[in-house]
């Protein structure tokens, strides 16, 4: 069982910048994908960005050139690095993890930016 721990989150202005991280308790095998998906009220858990144990990245349409996704493999860390920010990028963001074809998914973390 694979448990992932988020922080980092909070209140921004628009314009701002936060940094999320998450540490993953899986110790015994390669985590082959990380990243972070995030869900407003009322509508589906949306991707944010994904990062491979093997460096390839995919970044939803919305964040890219703003938002960067780094890891950490010998740390298990996955951080999301958020620049500029809209008062649309508004949710809880949950930090992702795929091991061996199985999904996990942290608690969430609420990121809030004000107009």
């Amino acid at each position: 069982q694979v448990q992932l721990v988020e922080s980092g989150g909070g209140l921004v202005q628009t314009g701002g910048s936060l940094r999320l991280s998450c540490l993953a308790s899986e110790r015994g095998f390669i985590i082959n994908v990380m990243g972070w998906y995030r869900q407003v009220p009322g509508k589906q858990r949306e991707l944010v960005a994904l990062k491979t144990s093997g460096g390839t990245t995919n970044y939803a349409g919305a964040v890219k050139g703003r938002f960067t996704i780094s890891r950490e493999n010998n740390k298990n860390t996955v951080y999301l690095q958020m620049n500029s920010l809209k008062p649309e990028d508004t949710g809880v963001y949950y930090c992702y993890a795929r091991v061996l074809l199985k999904d996990y998914w942290g608690q969430g973390t609420q990121v809030t930016v004000s107009s």
